[in-house]
This record gives C-alpha cells, structure tokens and sequence, in this order.
C-alpha cells in the first residue's frame, strides 16, 4: 500500500509504502518537545519502517534541523524551507530503523488512525484520553 504525502506548499513529497497498515504506528504525544514543535497541545506522527519511507523524485530537497531534545539525546527534523511544515523526525536510537512522520502531511491522514498515546502524564488537562488505544505516562511503561 501506498500512502502519499506532502508539505503545505506541496514542494516538499514524499511516499510510504507499505504491505500492510499494520506496519505503522500512529500516535498522539504529549511531551513538552512535541508540543513546542508542533505548535499544539499534542504531536501526532506515525512510525513507520525507515525502508519504507521516500521523497518522490520531483520533491524538493527538505531543510534538517538537528539538536538535543532535552534529555541528551539528538532529534533529527525534516521540513520544508519554503511554508516551514514538518515532515518527520527521528531520535539518534531510532535513526537506522524507523522514521515518525508528521500525520497531519499524509494526503489521507485518516487512513492511519491512532494507535497509542504517549506522555499522557503531560497530557492537558483539558483533553480527554482518546478512547480504544494504549496511554502511557512515560515511554517506557
């Protein structure tokens, strides 16, 4: 399956391509560094397989922004230079394996729903837990 995606300005294009919906994990987080990235009260990106993941040939090149993420370990970000949209990021742990792609770029964001929240210890307390899928406190519980 094949999901396409792009940046508000459309420069910047990309595709997934996986065999199943199955092999992505989208997620909503809470954590103070999603919040501040994304400009909202949460992030929301989808893990997918780095091998999965492409610009299209047309793309242009994405701008990368690379610096610590507050607890010593380094976050790769792509986005565009041209409207400033996030494409997707990645910690140092993850970068040989998977990519988090900036949901709200897929061309149908719905075709992959929630999965999971993360950091809901710092969810606001004017949000409601989203109903039918994990909430952790922390990454690690």
């Amino acid at each position: 399956m094949v999901y396409k995606g792009a940046c508000y300005c459309k420069a910047v294009q990309y595709e997934i391509d996986i065999a199943s919906p199955d092999e992505a994990r989208t997620s909503l987080c809470h954590c103070y560094n999603c919040k501040r990235f994304f400009g909202t009260a949460f992030g929301l990106t989808t893990k997918i397989p780095v091998k999965a993941f492409s610009y299209t040939s047309d793309s242009t090149k994405p701008t990368v922004h690379e610096a610590d993420n507050g607890s010593g370990s380094l976050l790769h970000r792509e986005f565009c230079s041209k409207c400033g949209s996030g494409i997707l990021e990645y910690g140092a742990a993850a970068a040989n394996d998977f990519r988090y792609i900036m949901t709200g770029t897929l061309d149908d964001p719905s075709a992959l729903p929630p999965k999971g929240e993360f950091f809901c210890i710092h969810r606001e307390k004017w949000m409601p837990e989203v109903p039918g899928i994990f909430h952790k406190d922390r990454v690690k519980d």
